[in-house]
């Protein structure tokens, strides 16, 4: 095995220590235990890694090992206090520069998505995290919120897995309002699909939504938002699926772009619904499902865990109140357009 030799300045005055302990059969002092921590934050700030540092005192140990005759219990005792006072201050340096990224990522990611600074500075500061606007990116989301102290041993979780299988191509993970956010290239759709697989094994099955990709720094905000939306969507609409994308969601924006003629369809089509016995909700339910089962009774029935008849029924009644008629193709559409519309606005909850 090749020996680990280190800078002799992270050693200086270690083999007077083992010399002096040695003679002298003393234990360390608070100011040489100091002093180790020191010399140990010093190697984490220059990028020195903790085997190589640990394996090169050992070298030293034994290159300074006073001979046969010396008190081992005594000396063994003296390298373990002045490598763990080193290994202390080494991991205090660490997990500061840790926590000093982390800062600087969420401030950054903040700034990017709430505009607090110009966009030149914006472009600086992104190199340093990976990101290049003058590319498309795309953002991933998770629904779930988690606790302030969690986040931060959830994002590493994530953020080494996917490091593991990626590298560096360019990825940000940062945690936002409880959420993991991940922005990645628009072009590397394996990585956010990626991203979504282990978010939801560190999440407990949360559910993931993914933006479109679009260009420049207001580009990482679009895709953010649409992120966003495709989640309060999903809770509006109680949508199927682990991972939702916005680009397979534009009808929903689309019918909801104008608001009062989509408030005016819902009054108009499912207004009288109210008039039957025990209000709205179980016939606009029972259109809903009715429409995600491809109009088949049978299996909408038993979804609904109802009889065929009862169901049957129930699209009759709806035929009478409407005067729309949910087997009827030229009248399908329509009805179906209204419940997705309902369901958008929150109607009959919400006055329109």
């Amino acid at each position: 095995m090749a020996e680990r030799r280190i800078s002799p300045e992270y050693l200086a005055g270690y083999e007077w220590l083992l010399a002096d302990v040695a003679e002298t059969g003393r234990t360390l002092t608070r100011d040489e235990l100091r002093t180790r921590r020191e010399v140990g934050e010093r190697a984490a700030e220059a990028g020195h890694g903790l085997r190589a540092l640990v394996g090169g005192h050992l070298l030293a140990t034994r290159a300074a090992w006073p001979g046969p005759d010396a008190p081992a219990d005594r000396l063994l005792a003296a390298v373990e206090q002045a490598i763990d006072a080193f290994v202390a201050g080494f991991e205090q340096a660490q997990d500061a520069a840790v926590r000093q990224e982390e800062s600087a990522r969420r401030e950054f990611v903040d700034d990017l998505l709430y505009g607090r600074s110009d966009l030149g500075r914006l472009a600086e500061r992104a190199e340093r995290f990976g990101l290049r606007f003058s590319h498309t990116h795309a953002v991933a989301v998770t629904g779930h919120r988690v606790p302030d102290e969690e986040s931060g041993f959830l994002l590493r979780r994530v953020e080494q897995a996917l490091f593991a299988r990626f590298g560096n191509r360019r990825i940000l993970l940062t945690a936002k309002d409880g959420r993991i956010v991940c922005i990645a290239p628009g072009d590397q759709d394996e990585v956010l699909t990626h991203f979504a697989q282990q978010a939801r094994a560190a999440v407990d099955g949360t559910r993931v939504a993914i933006g479109r990709p679009h260009d420049g720094a207001g580009g990482v905000v679009h895709s953010y938002e649409e992120a966003l939306g495709v989640l309060d969507l999903a809770e509006r609409m109680d949508l199927a699926g682990p991972v939702l994308r916005a680009a397979e969601l534009l009808v929903y924006p689309v019918l909801t772009r104008d608001r009062d003629a989509m408030a005016d369809l819902v009054r108009h089509t499912l207004g009288p619904l109210r008039n039957a016995r025990g209000g709205a909700f179980p016939l606009l339910d029972t259109l809903t499902v009715y429409f995600a089962a491809g109009c088949n009774a049978a299996a909408a029935a038993r979804q609904l865990r109802l009889g065929v008849r009862t169901l049957t029924y129930r699209l009759e009644r709806i035929h009478q109140l409407t005067g729309a008629d949910p087997a009827d193709p030229e009248h399908r559409y329509m009805l179906q357009t209204a419940v997705i519309g309902a369901r958008l606005l929150d109607w009959p909850r919400q006055e329109l």
